[in-house]
């Protein structure tokens, strides 16, 4: 294979630019999710002549490579209930299936000033709150905890199909919200999740031949970095420094749909 020939098309700049994004998208991914924030735009804004789907399953490619380097890291240090965890992955792989067979149908942009609602309610949530995510909040039987999972599967499932940044944020929210886990714990579960839904939605794009096989694997190699190292920042920081950091992203999704909502006005 002709490395040089794969880039060909894309000037040094774009490369490098593109690469040092994946970086810092798959460290954010490790820590808090919401990479997407910003590898996604990087390819936007790169890569102006290729179709939505195409840079959705581009994307895809880079982040579940990252994904799954951050799952592991965590997976050597997080005790995961196996029940619990496979009935959030398979209720999230079936949603992130047709949520990426509806993409090429609708345009994600309709969605952005609902996220946008959600997203402000979020980040007064989390702020007004503390102790959000320090110490596991609840114990709920595993019963409800496999009903409520799958429940949270389906609907960010289906999100992250559909449109995708931010996903792994809403999966640590919502494990730490509705589930009462701490952030550690919820960051590990959601890395493990967050593989399953980029992985149906990958067989929907691969498929389609939506992708830019070049572009992805430098992506992929540069996100799978930054994962590594934000991966073991985050869990010798602990709880609070997710808890900070997931603020931050928070605040930014907001700025960043703001602009998306009121720009189309």
């Amino acid at each position: 294979m002709d490395i040089s020939g794969i880039f060909s098309d894309y000037s040094l700049f774009t490369l490098l630019i593109l690469s040092a994004l994946a970086f810092m998208a798959g460290f954010i991914d490790a820590v808090v999710g919401g990479g997407g924030l910003i590898q996604l735009p990087a390819l936007l804004v790169t890569l102006p002549n290729a179709s939505l789907p195409t840079i959705f399953g581009t994307n895809k490619i880079a982040a579940l490579s990252g994904t799954s380097m951050a799952a592991f890291q965590y997976a050597k240090r997080i005790r995961f209930n196996v029940k619990l965890l496979i009935t959030i992955s398979f209720a999230s792989f079936i949603a992130s299936y047709f949520g990426a067979r509806i993409v090429s149908i609708i345009n994600p942009a309709t969605l952005k000033p609902i996220i946008l609602i959600i997203l402000i309610a979020i980040a007064v949530y989390t702020f007004i709150k503390k102790d959000l995510g320090k110490i596991q909040s609840k114990q709920l039987s595993l019963t409800r905890q496999m009903i409520l999972g799958a429940a949270i599967g389906l609907v960010i499932g289906f999100y992250d199909g559909f449109f995708g940044p931010g996903t792994g944020s809403f999966f640590v929210l919502a494990f730490v919200i509705i589930l009462g886990f701490e952030f550690v714990q919820a960051s590990a579960y959601a890395k493990i999740v967050n593989c399953m839904t980029n992985i149906s939605a990958l067989i929907v794009f691969i498929r389609q031949g939506n992708y830019i096989l070049g572009i992805a694997l430098l992506l992929a190699i540069f996100n799978i970095a930054g994962s590594i190292i934000g991966s073991k920042m985050a869990l010798k920081k602990g709880n609070g420094f997710i808890r900070i950091f997931f603020l931050i992203i928070v605040t930014i999704m907001i700025i960043r749909y703001g602009y998306d909502v009121f720009k189309a006005f």
